[in-house]
């Protein structure tokens, strides 16, 4: 987290706009990471004693210091020497306990003549795994200029909502991986549609609202930060404390920010498998992942597919695969499922969950599934005729009432 000290921010009716690193900053972040790249393999006290004196390339002190700390943060640490530090510690102890006299040289020679190596060798083992001793290594894949510009944004960004007190985010596409992966880092989140039928709102009580365990939740809430960059697009307002003065940051898609991973397309091999096999036995349906979001009770449903007649599109059906999910969150999901009322809803049901008909959605197609959701039967409830090409499929459609 950066400091609050080396944050820099534009306020405006109470609007806070952190000031960015942008490409103008680019020829000394590249000193920057030539001085980091040209100590690899020397201790981390000597870079920084560099980097105490000017770069051949100037820049803002706040600046160089945000990407100083990203980069420490970033960049990998080993423990040179031919000895473990804490073998050779314990040797030099243990030999110090025989209590032969001798001076600490004489100590330090018998011992270093033991392991084979020389003297100076052990005094620079001894110490070897201490923060400032230990040595750069390379990293890999090195970094651009342009990369760690947009590192040093994202830290600024998080370290001002590690300051909120409640975060309200407006998203629109791919909104579903930003509301499990918050909901999985255990946020107190509420889920709220959005304008429009793609979109959602996510609220998020920030660290300041808690009364315990900030610094973890706060480093889970910022994490949720670059994942946003994924989604189509996003506006986030976060209520923050800076400067004991209450703020809101605003920031936006299109804001330079580095970017999460690219989220998986499936959660599980068992979906990656059944979008595969249902498009291969579907040829005139399109097989949609993560659709629109439904609403239900208040908050949003995210269904796993849709599918979609290519000539008919207003036939189309919504289809959820209950798999490994755990006793409580299938029940809340069944019962957000039941309150939706959805008609389009087909419903695949892992046979071990025994789930009882009363707990099922009203009017939902159930497939019942062992290991493996049959295209089969999908496609059975799409033509609406009974499957006809696998044993499986022919006894695991039930209807509802």
């Amino acid at each position: 987290m950066v400091p609050l000290s080396l944050l820099r921010y534009d306020v405006r009716d109470r609007e806070v706009t952190p000031v960015w690193l942008g490409p103008h900053d680019h020829g000394w972040l590249r000193g920057l990471l030539d001085e980091y790249e040209r100590f690899v393999g020397r201790p981390r006290w000597e870079l920084r004693r560099r980097l105490s004196e000017p770069l051949p390339v100037e820049g803002s002190s706040w600046r160089i210091d945000v990407a100083r700390d990203v980069l420490d943060g970033l960049w990998p640490l080993e423990v040179g020497g031919q000895v473990r530090p804490r073998v050779a510690r314990a040797m030099l102890f243990d030999e110090a306990a025989r209590g032969l006299v001798g001076t600490r040289d004489e100590l330090i020679a018998r011992v270093a003549g033991g392991l084979g190596i020389e003297p100076d060798v052990l005094r620079e083992a001894l110490f070897a795994d201490l923060p400032g001793q230990r040595r750069l290594a390379a990293l890999e894949p090195p970094i651009s200029p342009l990369e760690l510009e947009l590192r040093s944004n994202l830290a600024i960004a998080q370290s001002i909502l590690f300051r909120a007190s409640a975060v309200r985010i407006e998203l629109a596409g791919r909104a579903r991986d930003v509301v499990r992966y918050a909901k999985l880092r255990g946020l107190v989140c509420t889920v709220l549609p959005g304008d429009d039928h793609d979109a959602a709102v996510l609220e998020i009580s920030g660290p300041l609202a808690l009364f315990r365990r900030t610094l973890a939740y706060g480093r889970a809430l910022a994490s949720v930060l670059p994942r946003l960059s994924w989604c189509h697009r996003f506006v986030l307002r976060a209520d923050c404390l800076l400067d004991e003065l209450p703020r809101t940051l605003v920031l936006r898609s299109g804001d330079p920010i580095f970017p999460a991973s690219e989220p998986i397309a499936f959660d599980s091999r068992l979906e990656k498998r059944f979008a595969r096999e249902l498009a291969a036995a579907a040829p005139d349906w399109d097989v949609i992942r993560e659709p629109e979001a439904v609403p239900a009770a208040g908050t949003l449903i995210f269904p796993d597919f849709a599918v979609q007649h290519r000539i008919r599109p207003e036939r189309r059906w919504l289809i959820e695969i209950a798999g490994f999910w755990t006793p409580d969150y299938l029940v809340g999901k069944l019962r957000r499922l039941r309150e939706a009322r959805l008609e389009n809803l087909i419903l695949c049901i892992d046979e071990e969950r025994n789930c009882a008909a009363e707990d099922l959605p009203a009017g939902a197609r159930v497939v019942r599934y062992r290991k493996r959701v049959h295209p089969t039967a999908i496609l059975a409830i799409l033509e609406e005729r009974q499957p006809s090409l696998h044993p499986m499929a022919r006894r695991s459609e039930t209807m509802l009432p």
